[in-house]
This record gives C-alpha cells, structure tokens and sequence, in this order.
C-alpha cells in the first residue's frame, strides 16, 4: 500500500448510530442517553457528541473522539460501564454504528 493512502490511526474516530428501543422502554432510554450527553462532551477527547431523537422513536447519536484511546478511555469510564450494565439501555435490534478514523 502506497504511504499516501495509509490510514492514520492516531487520528480523529467518529461513531454514528440509530438505538431503537424495545418495547415500553423509549422513556428509559431516553433517560439513560440524554444522562451521558454532558459528561460525554467534558471527557478528554471529546471533540463532538449529539443525540437527536427521531420521529420513528429511534435515537441518532453521532460523536467524534480525538483518538481511539480518548474514545476507550470514554468506555471504561464508570458512566458508560454503568449504561452498559442497564438493561433497557439495550435496543431492540441492535445499535448500528461505526468507528472509522476521520
């Protein structure tokens, strides 16, 4: 592969993905994302991070991290283990998303 077209690994990552509730749990979940919007924004890292709620009743999160580490070191924060943990924070059908660097 060409040196130009390496992908830079230590350059910005981007989620994006539709959660669509289960069944009776649109309030729950909507609870639970709307709780890690702010502190999100305030870890080390965080170069965006939106939530919009859809007017099917999915959620649409999109957020861009400075680098994967930032973004694993978002993960293993006790607020998103604790979310992770909640039961109605789990979708119906899967949360769709991709990290891709930037």
């Amino acid at each position: 592969m060409d040196a130009g077209h390496d992908i830079d690994d230590a350059g910005p990552v981007s989620l994006h993905g539709f959660l669509t509730p289960r069944h009776g749990h649109a309030d729950a979940l909507r609870t639970l994302l709307l709780d890690l919007v702010g502190p999100s924004r305030e870890h080390a890292g965080s170069l965006q991070y939106h939530l919009h709620e859809q007017e099917d009743g999915r959620f649409f999160l999109y957020a861009v991290w400075r680098s994967q580490e930032d973004l694993d070191r978002h993960n293993a924060t006790p607020l998103l283990r604790a979310f992770m943990a909640e039961p109605s924070a789990w979708p119906r059908s899967g949360a769709g998303g991709t990290g891709s660097p930037g």
